[in-house]
C-alpha cells in the first residue's frame, strides 16, 4: 500500500505523521487489498466548534472510499476516520463474500 500524507493550515510534525500512518496501516487488518491511501490532516479556520479535520481516500479494487471527519482534537478526528473506514471496509468485504457464495451456489447448481 502506498500512502501520501498532506497537512493543511498546520505544520506536519513527525508525531502526527506517524499516528496517521499507523491508523491507516491498521486498516489492512480488515481488508488486505488496499492499493493506496491519501491522508489529509489540517485545520479549518471557518469551523470554530470543531476546527481540526482528517480526510482519507482509500483506493481498493474497483472503488474509492473517502471519509472526512471534524473534531476538536486532531487525533480524535484521525481516530473517527479510522473507525468509519473500518465499518465501510467490513461492509464491502461482506458484500464481496456474499457475491462469492452466490457464484459458488450457481456453479454447483444449488436451488434457493
Amino acid at each position: 500500500m502506498t500512502t501520501n500524507i498532506k497537512a493543511t493550515n498546520i505544520e506536519l510534525t513527525e508525531a502526527i505523521k506517524e499516528y496517521a500512518l499507523e491508523k491507516v496501516e491498521a486498516l489492512t487488518h480488515y481488508f488486505d487489498n488496499i492499493q493506496s491511501a491519501d491522508i489529509e490532516v489540517g485545520m479549518d479556520k471557518q469551523n470554530k466548534e470543531k476546527p481540526f479535520f482528517a480526510e482519507v481516500n482509500l483506493s481498493v479494487p474497483g472503488r474509492l472510499l473517502r471519509v472526512s471527519k471534524n473534531s476538536e482534537d486532531l487525533y480524535k478526528a484521525i481516530d473517527k476516520v479510522k473507525d468509519h473506514l473500518k465499518v465501510e471496509l467490513e461492509k464491502m468485504k461482506g458484500k464481496m463474500r456474499d457475491k462469492d457464495k452466490e457464484s459458488l451456489r450457481n456453479n454447483k447448481g444449488y436451488q434457493e
